[in-house]
């Protein structure tokens, strides 16, 4: 999840003409996570406590092959982080060649992974749920093929000496975003409708370098959107107690997860699955044993090791949001129709008109290449 800030680093530029209408790359630049990655996380994050996540139903241990390897080319987030420890794991395990791969993973914004992987130049890539449904209502090839993040990562946080308890209290409160734009903001925009509210009914503060955390913690804003595993636990660090809203009792959104091309799952379907298969495996391992993700990660990105205490409880944090109630009764990695059925809903009600032409979640969703689809 996808670590990084792209506000503070600068987006990566694609280095190409792109193939699709200028409207098509805007919308998704608006919708796209603010923090340039599927998730939108911070490397700096700190600790949460994790919860178990059930094994992925049908996933062992991936088996040997022989003959010659099917390449994949998969995005990442934009910044290497513990977060994508899940997929060093499964690489450097052996669990990728083993299923008869050769994977290469490339760092991208979430923007720029929507567009490269619908034209068939990523095979597969992480994205944010709430990106895929504009972009394939703008015609962008694309289906959500595994759920990496169970939970939806994306939260409203504030100093629990705020009194800010519940979604109702944050009427007439200055809110800190980064941006008007991205998961965040619609996450922000389904925890207010929840309490009869609207972004009219609250003071935004926009904060494009990411600084929200820092604006919250000197009382310059009453609460802050940000993710569970990320600024909360900035604030935790330095002593303040701190309040989360989550918006999923209310609004199912859908979390961070792979997706592929129409044409891609037709001419690598196979080499598609067995990765899904092998990445959920590293999951399931991983929410076993941490410290597995933790070396993985750290072998990756040796930098990492330097924080030993601070990146293994970003780890956990991370862990805590692979499961939801969906996965524990159907698997790691499951797609929950239901809940993209009612964020396609909402978002469609929205007045961006992020959705623009009807969509279903039929032409949003693949669960067929995961394990037993």
């Amino acid at each position: 999840m996808l670590a990084s800030r792209s506000g503070s680093r600068g987006r990566a530029g694609l280095g190409r003409a792109l193939a699709l209408p200028v409207t098509i790359a805007l919308l998704l630049v608006a919708c796209g996570s603010p923090a340039g990655s599927a998730s939108g996380l911070v490397a700096s994050s700190t600790a949460s406590t994790s919860k178990a996540v059930p094994s992925p139903a049908g996933v062992g241990t991936p088996s040997g092959g022989s003959g010659a390897l099917t390449h994949l080319t998969i995005g990442l987030g934009y910044i290497p982080s513990i977060q994508f420890a899940q997929f060093y794991l499964a690489q450097q395990a052996g669990y990728y060649r083993d299923a008869g791969l050769d994977v290469t993973f490339e760092n991208k914004v979430d923007p720029d992974l929507v567009v490269l992987v619908g034209q068939g130049a990523l095979d597969a890539g992480i994205s944010d749920g709430t990106s895929v449904i504009p972009a394939v209502s703008q015609g962008i090839p694309i289906r959500y093929v595994a759920t990496i993040y169970g939970t939806f990562p994306n939260i409203v946080f504030a100093k629990a000496s705020s009194g800010i308890t519940t979604a109702a209290d944050l009427k007439g409160k200055r809110i800190g975003t980064p941006c008007k734009c991205g998961s965040s903001w619609i996450m922000l925009e389904a925890l207010l409708s929840s309490a009869g509210l609207s972004t009219t009914d609250v003071q935004v503060v926009e904060y494009p370098d990411y600084s929200q955390a820092t604006a919250v913690a000197r009382g310059a804003v009453d609460a802050a959107t940000g993710y569970t595993n990320n600024e909360p636990l900035q604030l935790q660090s330095q002593g303040q107690a701190v309040t989360e809203l989550h918006v999923d009792q209310t609004h199912p959104l859908p979390g961070p997860g792979l997706i592929s091309s129409t044409a891609t799952i037709a001419a690598k379907g196979a080499a598609l699955s067995a990765f899904i298969s092998a990445t959920l495996h590293a999951m399931a391992e991983i929410a076993a044993d941490p410290q597995r993700g933790f070396d993985a990660a750290t072998k990756q990105v040796p930098e990492l090791a330097s924080q030993q205490s601070l990146q293994m409880s970003i780890l956990k944090a991370t862990i805590a949001t692979w499961g939801s109630p969906y996965t524990d009764v159907h698997g790691l990695g499951a797609i929950d129709r239901a809940a993209w059925q009612a964020s396609l809903t909402f978002m469609s009600s929205l007045p961006e008109h992020l959705v623009p032409n009807p969509v279903t979640v039929g032409q949003l969703i693949d669960p067929g290449l995961l394990p037993g689809g």
